[in-house]
Order: structure tokens, then C-alpha cells, then sequence
């Protein structure tokens, strides 16, 4: 039997491809499923400012929050009373001794505060219910941050975006390393294959051992990917321990499982047609 000759195939890098291809789509469907609540959360926490009129007692915050209370916008709970002494303290230690060099009257009112419930945080909902608010005798103005929580979706419909683009990109690469690399295991085995075939060995027979490594390969490939993604799950939420009810637990185990069938699918079906494209091959074309 002639020796095989050839170089010894390097799996390494159609891993390595395969295994980034799947952490970009990975990243993606995180970010679709994710963004969402990032975004939600974003906007509960946008804070309004209502600023009181000078003389404004108990009396009056009680009235403002009984109306905060009974308004669907309004988010249970969030309400907070500051003093213009308060703020006074606030501005002290954020400013230090460049505050107290003003050497004027506390120019501060008093204020209460207060978050929205996700759905009211756009621009025409906020103009309105702040002119409501304006509306109180009592009420000297209101602030509000207005482009955070809209600039954040925008940002992660353009980042979700260029992540897709990547994925797609390298799955090309992916696919193009895999059949160089089996194409190359192949060319070593040359011979030993074409034997086997003239003893009369099925192609099913021939191809299976490197059908096997393949889904071998795509499943570490998912596993790999599938760490990586929980360290960066891990990572954005800063190691909370109440993580797990910050994301959507069927979900992110249905694009786990994805991401597994999908990395032994890129590898079983890449292997599978170069494998049958050689096999297909006359023994002087192996030259």
C-alpha cells in the first residue's frame, strides 16, 4: 500500500471561525431579546424634577402626590421629596468649597422627583404630563433629561446591526476554513480512501469517521461560544446575584440550544459536501 502523504490537516482555525461566527449571532439574538428591558429600564430611570414654589408646605406635596398616585404614567413608588436644604448638602459635596464661595442665600427650591413608567417616557407623553404638573399653583417648573432613553435604542439598533453583518461575514470565512480544512484531510487520506472504495467500502462507510469529528467539532464550537456569552451575560450585569431575573431565562436557553444545533449543522453540512465532492473524484484527479 503507497505511504499517505500530505500535510497533517490544523482543525484549529475552522473552530476558532466557526466558534466567532456563533458568538456573533449569539451577541445578536442577546441583543434582540435583551434590548428591549435594557431599554425599559433605561427610561424608568429617566427622573423628573418638579421644582415647588417658595411657601410650598405639606399640604401641597401631599396633593401633588395623591395625583401622582392615581396616574397610570407614574411608577409605583418612586417618588422622592428633596429639601432645598437637601439639595443644598448635595450641591456641597459634589461642588466642595466652590459652592460655599457663591456666599449667597440657598438659591435652591425644594423638590420632589419622581420616574415614569416605560411606555410615557417619549417626547409627546412627557411635554404633556409636565404641563399637567405645571398646571398646580404650587409648581415653579419641571425637568426632565429628553434624548437618553431614545438615544440608547437608536445606539442598539445600530450596534445589533453591525453584529448581524459580522455574523454573516465570518460564517463566509467559517464555511471557507472548513472545506479547506477537510479538503486538506482528505488529500492526506488520498489513498487509503480510494482503497477502501476498491474493497468495496460505502461512501456512508468512508465519510462517517469525518462526519463524526465534524459534529464533535460543531459542539464544542456552540460550547465554546456559549461561554464566552455567559461571561459577557455575567460581565454587562456586573456579577448581581439577581441576574437571572434580569434576563429571560426560556429564551436565552432557546438561543443556547440554537447556537449548538446551528455550530454542528456549519460543520456536519460543510464536511458532508466536500467530503461527497471528493469521493466523486477519479484517482488521477488526486494528483
Amino acid at each position: 500500500m503507497a505511504k499517505t502523504t500530505g500535510s497533517k490537516p490544523n482543525y484549529l482555525y475552522s473552530i476558532v471561525s466557526v466558534t466567532l461566527v456563533l458568538l456573533l449571532l449569539g451577541l445578536f439574538g442577546l441583543l434582540v431579546m435583551q434590548g428591549q428591558q435594557l431599554v425599559k429600564e433605561m427610561k424608568e430611570q429617566v427622573e423628573i424634577i418638579v421644582e415647588m414654589k417658595d411657601g410650598s408646605g405639606e399640604a401641597e406635596r401631599a396633593e401633588l402626590d395623591s395625583f401622582l398616585t392615581k396616574s397610570s404614567f407614574y411608577k409605583i413608588g418612586s417618588s422622592r421629596y428633596i429639601s432645598k436644604e437637601e439639595g443644598a448638602k448635595m450641591m456641597l459635596e459634589e461642588f466642595g468649597d466652590a459652592f460655599l464661595k457663591l456666599d449667597m442665600a440657598n438659591p435652591l427650591y425644594d423638590v420632589v422627583t419622581f420616574n415614569m413608567n416605560a411606555e410615557f417616557v417619549q417626547t409627546e407623553e412627557m411635554e404633556t404630563i409636565t404641563e399637567r404638573i405645571k398646571g398646580f399653583g404650587f409648581v415653579s417648573d419641571v425637568y426632565y433629561q429628553e434624548t437618553v432613553a431614545g438615544a440608547i435604542a437608536e445606539n442598539l439598533k445600530k450596534i445589533s446591526l453591525g453584529v448581524l453583518i459580522a455574523a454573516v461575514v465570518f460564517i463566509f470565512i467559517a464555511v471557507v476554513l472548513i472545506l479547506n480544512t477537510i479538503r486538506l484531510a482528505l488529500y492526506a487520506n488520498r489513498f487509503l480512501i480510494k482503497n477502501m472504495e476498491l474493497v468495496g467500502a460505502s461512501w456512508g462507510f468512508i465519510s462517517r469517521p469525518f462526519l463524526k469529528k465534524s459534529f464533535w467539532h460543531g459542539l464544542l464550537c456552540g460550547f465554546l461560544a456559549i461561554a464566552v456569552l455567559c461571561g459577557l451575560i455575567y460581565w454587562a450585569y456586573g456579577g448581581r446575584p439577581d441576574i437571572w431575573e434580569k434576563i429571560s431565562i426560556p429564551g436565552t436557553a432557546i438561543l443556547f440550544s440554537s447556537l449548538l444545533l446551528l455550530g454542528i449543522s456549519i460543520t456536519v453540512v460543510s464536511t458532508y459536501y466536500v467530503v461527497n465532492k471528493y469521493l466523486r473524484m477519479r484517482v488521477d484527479e488526486m494528483y
